[in-house]
């Protein structure tokens, strides 16, 4: 028997982790204590604990510090539908995470803000590009593959994953005000769903909630990270603050009074950790400090978020005398292992939308390389410094000849008294008003955003501090991009307004700056020098083969703080495809862009249309082996290419079912549909066989299909497996991803694969109860290429339970708990938890399907509802029909202090024997009901 280490038991990585947090805790005092409650966790040197901070940035790669390898963005990652390739982009973003790490201890911290596994459910989120998918299981799937990577496989801990965002986060309009409208089965079903497995595979150990409000309340005050988090996680989980969120919990979300109450609610929630303040804990920990004098915390409550945050550090070996991951030095950083990863990456995850036979391309003599994203490749915000660039037209010229033409109109801008000039000074300089035409090339990046080029010295225009343009960046850039700018029309002209400062370009005593007053701004004649589209239109009828690359700038018109209104193509590039096109009908559109765009038009015309995320250092080779056939295609659709915005519901439409939303939902006929990618082979499916005709309810059902490669050459195809419930209770999704599996088959081979799929995973959240439910129902099960091209299907059947009636004497309906609505909102009934329905508008409604009230004499007699209104009103009690139903009640609703002051009011209820469908009636506004007790 060893003898037990030297020194105090949280030194000793041979004990459990348990065991050294609760020794370390005890040796601490209540200041110390605190002390861990920040990013910046100030050290404890009488026990030689360092200091220590959460939060590096690593969704694709290490970001923010300096030149490191890039992979593809997260959506790009999760198109190659190749979880054990993400799984290594994410060990190797770990180990170089650690080089940094021993480089910079205190400036790369291990515990990493990654992967974000908010399901994409709407393509107009300005954060399109972090997330995997849209359906929430392949989502679970990608980030638990993501992260898996980024612990690593050892017992102690790589680098420690944090999931972000918690909870319904996709829009970024009035992100931090604006509240997310759950209903219960959205929630399980689909929201919490993609969290779920990264966080019970022990893949992820920590999380991070989203500034947004999930039903009225907070985020960071969800009783959710408590009460479902905490008890999927494999060991303590780390509760991390979005960056200045909590401040947000007194000012704009203005939720409490002020900062010591906020910040002891969010700690009794579960936060553990406080990003706020930057580097500077001192405010943050006085307002703890401040709370604990007033009694809103205990020590316990300080003492739980402690022993979250210490258990992580253990985990990480923090305190460990040595690491298995000491020796990771800077050599692994950018290392030829991590490029050709890269560049895998990258050839996995483009997507061939469209071929007619274009592809592969069969030496050319010449290709014609167009369009603004021909000759660049862009970082988005969360992506590292890219160490070199492999674009498009560096990877194709590798292979042939080529011609280039970005693609971009060259103008003046003519101003009373003369032309706004740029002057050659390779570091720029400010603008100014000479007599000589001065060329501005203008790149269009949707939504109206627009940047200006100066030709004397090919950098961007620019608003500096001082408000005086210049010509002195490379490209939009950093946080706060102010080289971009809308063009508003005037009467005799344009005026041109900078995006991020708002304010407009003016002339002003021979200055070129910028004003708040929209009437003093320059107007401005903006005369054609020379026509993109003209010069791609020669460039490509010189060719063999003419390729366009289109797309977004990850900094513009869809990134974090901005939404995209539409879905169009930027209409200058759409003009640029269009041009190209009718000069050589030989043209391929290969789009780069973070979220899908509505390319109709280069759809119907086009012989070829590819898709990429922004894919890295690496794109350009990877694209050009997939282009000239030394690999087959990879990717499959995530999410669903629509053919318009106008096929979506709102943008703050978070009920999924309700609206018909996502492949899950839609009935439409999309553009490219989830799961969409066509490779340059064919494939024939045949003996699709399930295990059992009849699945019970704790088994597991196995599917079995053959894929042969027909064709002749060899290629990747991604067997999607699907599920439809054909009688259920409640609107079931028109298909669902079960399962998948990539294979790679050589011409005329065949093999078998299968998908296991257990009863449990065809639950749906039932209202009634409060539970997860597998209904007794048939099913069908299909497979194929995608989820609207299906090869083949079989029907099973599964023997769950029946749901009963609502059994209105068992325990009060919370009114959340609705099947159906209209014109309500979901809000908090109280501040630490609970949810109610508030109305909208007058005659907002919401039913209870086969409610029982009992046998003739039987049933109940009264109804007692929670509700609040600050303004009073009326709630009436219907059956059948919210219009014409028969009135069964009606309570009058006192005006009430504040939204969160329930009182009961009681109706009696008139006979109403039966099963029956219950409605409660808004007859007026911001009524709000959170629960009706049926009383005998």
């Amino acid at each position: 028997m060893n003898d037990p280490a030297p020194g105090p038991a949280f030194r000793n990585p041979a004990l459990p982790v348990a065991e050294r947090v609760a020794d370390l805790l005890a040796r601490l005092t209540l200041e110390e204590r605190i002390g861990l409650l920040h990013q910046y966790q100030a050290p404890v040197e009488r026990l030689g604990l360092r200091a220590f901070r959460t939060g590096t940035e690593a969704l694709h790669g290490l970001a923010w510090h300096g030149p490191a390898t890039v992979f593809p963005q997260a959506v790009g990652l999760a198109s190659t539908w190749n979880p054990d390739l993400v799984r290594e982009v994410g060990e190797a973003t770990a180990d170089e995470v650690l080089a940094f790490h021993h480089k910079d201890p205190a400036g790369v911290g291990r515990n990493v803000w990654a992967p974000v596994v908010n399901p994409l459910r709407d393509p107009r989120w300005g954060r399109n590009e972090e997330g995997y998918s849209e359906d929430p299981w392949l989502t679970g799937v990608m980030g638990t593959a993501y992260a898996r990577g980024l612990r690593g496989d050892h017992d102690v801990l790589k680098t420690a994953p944090t999931l972000k965002h918690f909870l319904a986060y996709n829009n970024e309009t009035d992100r931090c005000v604006s509240s997310s409208s759950v209903p219960p089965r959205v929630l399980h079903e689909y929201e919490l769903r993609a969290f779920r497995r990264p966080l019970e595979s022990g893949a992820a150990v920590a999380v991070m909630p989203s500034y947004n409000l999930v039903n009225g309340r907070p985020a960071h005050l969800s009783p959710l990270i408590g009460g479902l988090l905490r008890t999927w996680a494999d060991g303590d989980l780390l509760v991390v603050s979005d960056a200045y969120a909590p401040g947000n919990l007194t000012r704009l979300q203005g939720y409490h009074r002020d900062l010591p109450e906020a910040y002891a609610h969010a700690i009794r929630a579960g936060l553990d950790s406080f990003t706020q303040d930057d580097d500077d804990p001192s405010a943050t920990l006085g307002h703890i400090r401040e709370a604990l004098r007033r009694g809103l915390l205990d020590e316990a409550d300080v003492e739980a978020a402690a022993r979250h945050v210490l258990s992580i550090r253990i985990r990480l070996g923090d305190l460990d005398p040595a690491t298995p991951y000491d020796d990771v030095t800077q050599e692994v950083v950018n290392s030829p292992e991590h490029q050709a990863l890269a560049r895998e990456a990258a050839r996995q995850s483009i997507t061939l939308l469209k071929n007619d036979g274009i592809l592969p391309l069969r030496a050319p003599k010449t290709v014609a390389v167009v369009g603004p994203l021909a000759d660049a490749l862009f970082e988005d915000w969360y992506s590292g410094t890219l160490p070199y660039q492999v674009t498009a037209l560096a990877g194709l010229s590798e292979r042939c000849a080529t011609v280039y033409c970005e693609g971009v109109d060259r103008v003046a801008l003519r101003v009373e008294g003369g032309y706004l000039a740029a002057g050659s000074d390779p570091q720029g300089g400010p603008l100014w008003v000479g007599p000589e035409r001065s060329g501005f090339d203008v790149f269009d990046w949707g939504g109206g955003a627009f940047a200006f080029r100066a030709a004397a010295n090919g950098r961007h225009v620019s608003v500096a501090a001082d408000g005086v343009l210049v010509n002195d960046q490379p490209g939009p850039s950093g946080w706060e991009v102010r080289q971009t700018f809308r063009m508003e029309e005037r009467p005799r002209g344009v005026v041109l307004r900078n995006i991020s400062t708002g304010h407009y370009v003016a002339v002003e005593g021979g200055v070129v700056g910028t004003v708040e007053d929209p009437e003093a701004a320059a107007v401005l004649v903006v005369e054609l020098m020379e026509s993109g589209a003209e010069r791609a239109a020669r460039a490509a009828a010189q060719a063999d083969v003419a390729v366009v690359v289109a797309g977004d700038h990850p900094l513009v018109n869809g990134r974090e703080t901005e939404d995209r209104s539409d879905l169009a193509l930027p209409a200058r590039q759409e003009a640029l495809v269009r041009a190209v096109h009718a000069a050589n009908p030989a043209t391929v559109l290969v789009v780069s862009s973070g979220y899908p765009f509505a390319v109709t038009w280069a759809d119907e015309h086009l012989p070829a249309v590819l898709w990429s995320a922004h894919g890295g250092q690496e794109y350009g080779r990877a694209l050009a082996a997939v282009l000239f056939g030394d690999e087959d295609p990879g990717g499959r659709l995530t999410q669903t290419w629509y053919r318009s915005a106008a096929e979506l519901p709102d943008l703050f439409d978070y009920d999924v079912i309700a609206s018909d939303a996502t492949y899950l939902y839609y009935r439409g006929r999309p553009l490219y549909p989830f799961g969409h990618g066509l490779s340059y082979t064919r494939f024939a499916y045949a003996d699709l066989e399930l295990s059992a005709d009849v699945l019970a309810p704790g088994g597991t059902l196995t599917a079995r299909v053959t894929v042969t490669n027909t064709g002749d050459r060899e290629g990747d195809e991604v067997v999607q497996f699907y599920t439809h419930q054909q009688r259920s209770r409640v609107k079931q999704p028109v298909r669902q991803l079960r399962g998948f599996r990539k294979v790679r088959l050589a011409p005329g081979e065949s093999r078998t694969v299968s998908v296991q799929v257990p009863a449990a995973d065809l639950a749906f959240w039932d209202v009634t109860r409060g539970r997860f439910v597998v209904e007794e129902a048939a099913h069908k099960l299909m497979v194929g290429r995608s989820s609207r091209d299906i090869a083949l299907a079989a029907r099973f059947t599964v023997a769950g339970e029946r749901i009963p009636p609502r059994d209105l004497s068992a325990r009060p309906l919370d009114a959340a708990d609705h099947d159906e609505y209209d014109g309500v909102v979901l809000c908090d009934a109280a501040p630490e938890a609970g949810d109610a329905v508030r109305a909208a508008g007058a005659g907002a409604w919401v039913s209870f399907r086969d409610a029982d009230f009992g046998r003739p004499g039987a049933g109940p007699s009264a109804c007692a509802l929670a509700v609040s209104s600050t303004e009073g009103g009326v709630v009436t009690l219907r059956v059948d029909d919210p219009l014409c139903g028969d009135v069964i009640g009606a309570v009058t609703v006192p005006p009430t202090a504040a939204r969160h002051d329930l009182v009961e009011v009681v109706t009696p209820l008139a006979g109403s024997p039966g099963v029956r469908d219950l409605y409660v009636v808004f007859e007026s506004e911001g009524v709000t009901v959170s629960t009706l007790g049926f009383r005998p």
